[in-house]
């Protein structure tokens, strides 16, 4: 970690799951979250969409102290080809998990570490399966866990994940929201 450890980290992001693996992955950051629009161009396929997202992230903090080192980052839900965004009612959360009961879909997380003379963006991939949800699965945890801030109205640490993920191909870090396996292993990489 001595590599690491010559740069103040910065985690631009307001999210409980992303702050909760660094820290348990035992790195010292700061948390400084901006508001960025998350649209992107229309004719992006979707697996470049994470990646897009971490970088505009990046670009929003034009200049960082020396020896700051920014980490952003954005994923998304992709079923048949389509992004499941977050849900932004009830209705939607239940509808999104009733697409992706059965199925296999993929998890994506686009990550930028950027600092003021360098920008890295990178993303992983992950397929998640889940066995067919009842309803009455579905309703309680969209009532219980109120998974609006969730691309794919679920997280994988939850009850849903708990108990509906039969089979991950791929990093389970990277599905809640960041693959810090390959987060450490660019930042043993910077010099």
């Amino acid at each position: 970690m001595k590599k690491i450890s010559k740069y103040r980290l910065i985690l631009a992001s307001k999210s409980p799951r992303r702050q909760q693996i660094l820290k348990d992955a035992g790195f010292n950051f700061k948390v400084e979250a901006k508001s960025v629009d998350e649209s992107y161009p229309v004719e992006l396929a979707p697996e470049e969409v994470p990646a897009f997202l971490a970088q505009k992230k990046a670009n929003a903090y034009s200049q960082l102290e020396d020896g700051a080192l920014l980490i952003t980052a954005d994923t998304v839900v992709i079923l048949n080809n389509t992004i499941l965004e977050k849900p932004k009612s009830k209705r939607e959360a239940i509808d999104m998990l009733q697409q992706l009961s059965g199925k296999t879909h993929t998890v994506i997380t686009g990550v930028c570490l950027k600092t003021n003379h360098s920008i890295c963006t990178f993303s992983d991939q992950t397929l998640v399966t889940f066995k067919e949800l009842t309803i009455e699965e579905i309703e309680h945890y969209v009532g219980t866990y109120q998974p609006f801030d969730k691309a794919g109205a679920y997280g994988v640490q939850e009850f849903i994940g708990m108990i509906g993920v039969t089979k991950m191909e791929g990093s389970f870090y990277n599905v809640m929201g960041l693959p810090v396996h390959l987060v450490y292993e660019q930042l043993t990489k910077l010099n």
